[in-house]
């Protein structure tokens, strides 16, 4: 039997102002995947931006692209390795710098690999470790502590995974790093919920984009496709979309919490 073609994506849609007024760090923002879409997303809902990512060429052209798109007083970067720490320490206070202080942090920074655990290396292990749970502990540490001295309240969204839940071959590294954002998450935001700081976390399923076509065997991609209730991989905007929403006040009573981007199936 011949199956229908999976329908399109729908188009992004228009800006609501919903993060008008606030200032947001965002890190691996440069490129075409989540960070990009997240970066588009937050100067689209009215707010100043704060980019930084590991590669400084791939950074200094997102920043000409969206300065010249929305603005140069809107937008600022700084490179950030966010397995360093006093680079990590330089972004946060370059951002209260720049724009008098921050609302939110969007940790968006990580790193997969397929490696089956028998084969699979220390240093392997601990790079993915390191960039993807100790880099958002990190920078989730150094924006809470900006956000306690401005006087409390702001935002901490970070980027999981559904593999923090699920199973997949290959996949033992990241998926236990991304377990370990899920509980830094719900752990965070009890310590500082009393400053009226939120944090929460997306965890996407198959989000497609140029890097992750790079590095994932295609056939892997064509079966996860066919687990997707909607027969095709979310877009970067889609998941950027609900990583503006939990920044926004919008999501004033949701702290803890991680919201799967998802529309697959078992």
């Amino acid at each position: 039997m011949n199956l229908p073609p999976p329908p399109l994506p729908p188009q992004p849609p228009a800006g609501r102002d919903l993060l008008a007024g606030k200032v947001v760090v965002l890190t691996a923002a440069a490129g075409t995947g989540i960070g990009g879409a997240v970066a588009r997303r937050c100067l689209d809902e009215g707010a100043s931006l704060a980019l930084s990512d590991a590669h400084p060429g791939r950074l200094a052209a997102a920043e000409a692209e969206l300065a010249r798109s929305y603005g140069s007083e809107l937008v600022w970067s700084a490179a950030c390795d966010v397995t360093c720490e006093q680079q990590v320490q330089a972004l946060i206070a370059g951002a209260a710098e720049r724009f008098g202080r921050i609302d939110v942090m969007i940790n968006n920074a990580g790193l997969g690999g397929t490696a089956a655990i028998t084969d699979m290396t220390d240093e392997q292990w601990l790079k993915v470790l390191d960039v993807t749970l100790t880099g958002t502990f990190r920078c989730t540490r150094a924006a809470l502590r900006q956000m306690i001295a401005q006087g409390g309240g702001g935002a901490i969204v970070n980027n999981a995974s559904v593999l923090g839940w699920r199973a997949q071959p290959g996949q033992a590294h990241y998926a236990a790093a991304k377990a370990g954002v899920m509980a830094l998450t719900r752990c965070a935001a009890m310590d500082v919920a009393g400053q009226g700081i939120r944090v929460n976390a997306v965890a996407p399923s198959l989000v497609m984009h140029p890097f992750l076509a790079k590095v994932m065997d295609p056939h892997t991609l064509d079966d996860l496709v066919t687990k997707e209730a909607f027969c095709r991989s979310a877009q970067p905007w889609e998941v950027a979309a609900v990583m503006v929403f939990l920044a926004s006040d919008y999501a004033s009573y949701l702290t803890g919490e991680i919201i799967s981007v998802s529309s697959q199936h078992p």
